[in-house]
């Protein structure tokens, strides 16, 4: 990527940072904002509400009141107390409830049995439980009605005069949308009130609450928009009985979602007979949240189009030439010494670019010194190398000839004694110097890998054939250890049998004593891992980090290159080889391949 690509994204990415975090910062405050607005009108409404319901319990009291004290119902008491026959005042509720302007008007006998009902003629002798159960104040009831429906209700019970058992007065009005009308509605507030089902004389239901019913929320308008997105929230107060609060989504639509508060409407004994809902619309807020992401991408847009017209003019000027620069460094690091640079631009730049032209002009000349010196280097660190392996063999060889030459003196048959031993010693000897020259022969020239498909689990095996069972390892155990998912491989066959077999010389090597040898190969995530574990003596950190270094050797008569060249063979198939060790406690190579593809 240019560094023109680069100032590009970082402008833009800068100026979209910046707007984003700004726009993030006010729609948050703005939803706080809307959110201590919509607990605040909330709050307010639901005291108007507490009042407003107070001022209707003290007027259907009141109202009640008026009538138990009245002449017309202390002489119908008297009458009913009298005289077993109260047929005669059937329809007297109905007269009186509308003299009285309630909704709801039933009187009761002494023995607690209906006599008259204004809202339910046919309920005549039928008792009436809320008698007893009535407190002295107004208090919610759902009255059941000749449909079959409930309907809640504020009722108050009076008796009619001072004699026990005396006849009882229970009077009431619905609390239905012509009460939510009357109630002060803040714009942009909607006002709904659920009324539970399955619930009369006072009696709460049951705790196994009905199924939601969209038909029991009713409105100022009847119908509330999005009724059935209530369910949730209705529920959960009147399950637990208390106020809740939650943001619905009445439609598709942002606009028309709300925050809904639901408060429970309870009864005397604490049991929830309806759910009051009041609706803050969030369309405001939803509006200026949408003007304000709408600004955001404008000025987005715009601080991004100041970010293109500001990273070309900056190319212009600096980042050219600071390209020039970078592929002139590239050409320098892939060995073209002669790359110079035009020494142009801003101040700085040409500043640069002089001191990049002087930096190339002295790289040219050390490179050439240093070639020459790691040239000399590296020949007298194989001379030295060579002599000192090679002087081990020649030493032998040089005794031997002096042996010859001082037996030639001796008799005929102790001359054939010593010279027959000479010969083996400078056979010997001789197949050394050649074992020697053949190993910095391996190392100059390693062969190209000649890759085929192969499984680790032959690779391993074959090792393992081949070293298992012999004479001049009978003290050493080896085990095997290979799972049985397939591990394929693309590698040279050959050269990972001689790279392996190196490792078991080795392990066994570490064990003249004997031992426990061990070969391993397994997948793993990185791919495929080979092991060669020993019970050695083990090695020192110090020896584990320079094995693999050329020439550096812990036997006596090794040439240091055995481990190099595996080493060699493992990179030359693109895996890696490592080694683990704690002096005592043996050592284990690990060599991990990348698996084949298919």
């Amino acid at each position: 990527m240019s560094l023109r690509q680069r100032l590009l994204i970082l402008f833009s990415l800068t100026v979209a940072a910046s707007v984003a975090a700004v726009a993030w910062t006010v729609l948050v405050r703005m939803r706080t904002v809307f959110e201590e607005r919509d607990q605040q009108e909330t709050a307010l409404f639901v005291s108007q509400f507490q009042r407003e319901f107070q001022t209707r319990s003290s007027e259907v009291a009141a109202s009640v009141e008026r009538l138990a004290v009245s002449d017309r119902a202390r002489s119908m008491a008297f009458e009913i107390a009298q005289s077993d026959d109260s047929a005669q005042y059937v329809t007297a509720a109905q007269t009186m409830a509308q003299d009285a302007q309630l909704d709801f008007l039933e009187i009761v006998g002494p023995d607690g049995n209906m006599v008259s009902s204004a809202q339910w003629p046919a309920r005549f002798g039928y008792p009436e439980p809320a008698v007893k159960a009535a407190p002295q104040g107004a208090f919610l009831k759902q009255e059941e009605l000749p449909d079959g429906s409930t309907t809640l209700g504020l009722f108050a019970v009076r008796s009619i005069g001072n004699a026990a058992p005396s006849v009882t007065l229970i009077g009431g009005e619905r609390l239905d949308k012509n009460f939510l009308a009357e109630l002060p509605i803040a714009p942009g507030m909607t006002i709904g009130l659920y009324t539970m089902t399955g619930s009369s004389s006072g009696q709460a239901a049951t705790a196994a609450i009905p199924s939601f019913n969209t038909r029991q929320l009713i409105g100022v308008n009847g119908n509330i928009v999005g009724a059935e997105q209530y369910s949730t929230l209705i529920e959960r107060a009147l399950r637990s009985g208390d106020q809740t609060s939650s943001i619905l989504y009445l439609t598709s639509r942002r606009e028309d979602s709300a925050n809904v508060t639901a408060i429970p409407l309870k009864n005397e004994a604490g049991q929830v007979l309806a759910v009051l809902t009041v609706a803050l619309s969030r369309a405001g807020m939803v509006e200026a949240q949408q003007t304000i992401r709408t600004t955001a991408y404008g000025v987005a847009s715009a601080g991004i189009l100041l970010a293109i017209i500001f990273s070309l003019w900056i190319a212009a000027r600096v980042s050219r030439p600071i390209e020039r620069l970078a592929q002139a460094a590239e050409d320098v690091a892939e060995g073209n010494w002669d790359t110079r640079v035009p020494e142009e631009g801003p101040g700085e730049v040409e500043v640069l670019a002089q001191s990049f032209n002087h930096m190339t002009e002295q790289l040219k000349n050390q490179s050439e010194k240093l070639v020459q010196t790691e040239r000399v280097a590296a020949w007298r660190e194989l001379a030295r190398r060579l002599a000192h392996e090679l002087k081990n063999p020649l030493f032998p060889l040089q005794i031997t000839v002096e042996n010859l030459q001082r037996a030639r003196a001796l008799p005929e048959a102790e001359f054939d004694e010593v010279f027959q031993e000479s010969t083996q010693t400078l056979t010997t000897e001789i197949s050394n110097l050649k074992a020697i020259i053949g190993r910095f022969s391996d190392f100059s020239k390693m062969p190209k890998p000649e890759l085929e498909r192969v499984d680790a689990a032959e690779i391993v095996r074959r090792a393992f054939s081949l070293y298992s069972g012999g004479k001049e390892n009978a003290k050493i155990d080896l085990k095997l250890d290979v799972s049985s998912e397939p591990m394929p491989l693309e590698v040279d066959r050959e050269l990972m049998h001689r790279a392996l077999s190196n490792l078991v010389l080795n392990a066994m090597d570490a064990m003249p004593d004997g031992g426990i040898l061990t070969l391993a190969a397994h997948p793993v995530e990185s791919g495929i891992e080979m092991r060669v574990a020993d019970s050695g003596e083990g090695l020192t950190q110090e020896e584990c980090e320079r094995l693999f270094t050329p020439y550096y050797t812990t036997k006596q008569h090794g040439t240091g290159l055995g481990l190099a060249i595996v080493q060699s063979v493992i990179a030359d198939h693109n895996g890696t080889i490592a080694v683990e060790s704690h002096a005592g406690r043996g050592a284990t190579f690990i060599i991990t391949l990348p698996r084949a593809n298919g």
